[in-house]
């Protein structure tokens, strides 16, 4: 166990990079000073296979904190996953089968370690404490009232637009409260989006005698279409297990304006550095796009390797910049004759022939040996050649 780091400047960014709020700061500030092991929380539920960049800027938060010597605590949601977190909701969220979250949960863990050390984290499954009996659901949901939860802001915005409210839903933020009842959290972590469920981990709490814990939220980072936040049900996410050029792909499409939100929260980049980098942007003394360069390599290289970052930074200059096509493309052996559409389909790069028909209507399947789209929806294949679909895709046909 890491001894509990009481540097001031260390507690100073503890608190304040990469956070929004913490409640109570100077009680917080006071315990960290006193080298007291604080015990930390951090929950996520498995509604999705994959862990994003939105799920790491809490996790990575949680990790400073275990760095400094605190214990680390993830909770995984398996039972709130089957209920689904209303924060920020505006429709109810559909309800997982358990069968939908344990193949959620597979992966979860492996990704989580990418940020965390797994062997110093004390990880938590909250369906451990929720089978218990009638008597036991209703002493929990006897913490809160009916008017605290209708009070939340998502709530009420359903309530104005005469949209259902589950009850499951109303009971979450309580359930999730109870989860910070029984591992004794000190301090939770979570984004600005689950300040009343934390809020409601206080009080939760109380009631059952144990002191209240403190509370941080992190900013939520926008997705790749820089409007809405990241999320798998808006296709805007860049997954922690990302292949790494398509990570490093991705990142290249992020809009400027989130550049040095990401460096922030997602980096760890010294301050300093990052705000000469925001000065000389606003100066236009750099190309935001070099700039992206350096995010993308930057995230490369946390989630995978220093040479990983590298290959993907390369290839991305190398592919996209000097207009040539990648040395690691997908190879393909079809028999004369097939054709394109059936070949492109059975490998996954259309999703079907009525979007393979798009791509040809759209000039977008490039022969590049010969410089010219395919524009015949029957095209036939005759001989071996390199095909580029859309802007970053890449096939080389073999003919046997």
């Amino acid at each position: 166990m890491l001894k509990v780091n009481t540097d001031p400047k260390i507690i100073d960014e503890l608190v304040t990079r990469g956070v929004e709020e913490v409640i109570v700061r100077e009680h917080l500030k006071e315990r960290l000073l006193s080298g007291e092991i604080l015990r930390v929380k951090f929950g996520v539920d498995p509604t999705a296979p994959d862990l994003h960049l939105g799920h790491a800027v809490p996790l990575r938060k949680l990790r400073q904190f275990q760095e400094a010597g605190h214990k680390a605590v993830l909770i995984i949601g398996d039972f709130t996953a089957t209920i689904g977190d209303p924060s920020g909701r505006t429709e109810t969220r559909q309800r997982l089968t358990k069968k939908e979250v344990k193949n959620n949960l597979k992966k979860y863990l492996k990704q989580a370690g990418k940020i965390l050390n797994l062997r110093e984290t004390e990880v938590q499954y909250n369906s451990k404490w929720f089978k218990g009996t009638a008597a036991k659901l209703f002493e929990i949901v006897g913490t809160g009232t009916l008017q605290q939860v209708l009070h939340r802001a998502d709530f009420k915005k359903r309530i104005e637009n005469n949209q259902d409210i589950t009850l499951p839903e109303i009971l979450y933020p309580v359930f999730q409260g109870y989860d910070s009842v029984m591992v004794k959290a000190d301090l939770e972590i979570g984004g600005t989006d689950q300040k009343f469920n934390l809020l409601m981990g206080r009080q939760v709490q109380r009631h059952y005698g144990q002191s209240e814990q403190d509370i941080l939220t992190v900013p939520i980072i926008e997705g790749l279409d820089g409007v809405r936040k990241m999320s798998k049900s808006y296709n805007n996410y860049v997954a922690l297990d990302e292949k790494p050029e398509d990570m490093f792909g991705k990142i290249m499409s992020l809009p400027d304006n989130l550049i040095i939100k990401y460096f922030k929260l997602c980096t760890a980049i010294p301050l300093d550095e990052i705000e000469k980098i925001e000065a000389d942007m606003k100066a236009d003394k750099v190309n935001p796009k070099d700039i992206k360069i350096q995010l993308g390599y930057e995230l490369v290289k946390i989630y995978h390797n220093g040479k990983k970052a590298l290959e993907a930074k390369e290839n991305f200059i190398k592919t996209f910049q000097k207009k040539e096509v990648p040395d690691n493309i997908l190879e393909i052996e079809v028999s004369e004759g097939e054709e394109l559409s059936e070949v492109l389909l059975k490998n996954n790069f259309v999703k079907s022939k009525s979007d393979f028909k798009r791509l040809t209507n759209e000039g977008a399947i490039t022969r590049l040996e010969k410089n010219e789209s395919v524009n015949d929806y029957h095209f036939k294949l005759t001989e071996s050649e390199t095909l580029k679909i859309g802007k970053k895709r890449f096939i080389r046909i073999v003919i046997k």
